[in-house]
């Protein structure tokens, strides 16, 4: 892991995020990716329209030469703007994703990690996200303590409680 290192995201991350948020749209083996207009659909857009209101959270991993390899990022949302893994307005909804040449080295782990810590700083008594039963993703959400709370079209909600640790 001394190959990545973890920080907090800066105003220029924005055009990663957004390259993020494509990244984290699961699509099983061997099927095509959709087009990039499906950041334009507006339960998509939302995850980071207008990025940098109260209460939105990113950290990026970036390799040693500084370059961003994957990020992680929560949001509140309310009854009236509610998205995928939508829980309540008091629990934010997290995504992340990791370059497809950096899956499987522990980035995600780590991003994770750092977000729980987060949030439990920040006062926080959960996490929720969205995820496709057969993303690869799903083991490290469970190991992390994220349990199914309820299905949305294909996706999983998932929630984690957070330890006042």
């Amino acid at each position: 892991m001394a190959d990545y290192k973890i920080r907090s995201e800066k105003e220029q991350d924005i055009d990663f995020l957004w390259e993020m948020l494509y990244q984290a749209i699961y699509v099983p083996e061997g099927e095509a990716r959709p087009s990039r207009e499906i950041l334009n659909q507006p339960n998509i857009l939302k995850y980071l329209c207008n990025w940098g209101r109260q209460g939105d959270i990113a950290y990026i991993a970036t390799d040693l030469s500084d370059n961003p390899v994957g990020a992680i990022w929560t949001r509140l949302f309310d009854e009236a703007n509610k998205t995928y893994g939508y829980i309540d307005k008091n629990t934010p909804v997290l995504s992340m994703a990791v370059l497809p040449k950096h899956r499987g080295q522990g980035i995600g782990t780590l991003l994770l990690n750092e977000m729980i810590r987060k949030a439990k700083d920040s006062g926080f008594i959960s996490l929720s996200l969205s995820v496709d039963p057969n993303n690869p993703a799903l083991r490290l959400y469970e190991k992390c303590g994220f349990v199914k709370v309820g299905i949305d079209g294909t996706s999983w909600d998932m929630m984690a409680t957070l330890d006042k640790k």
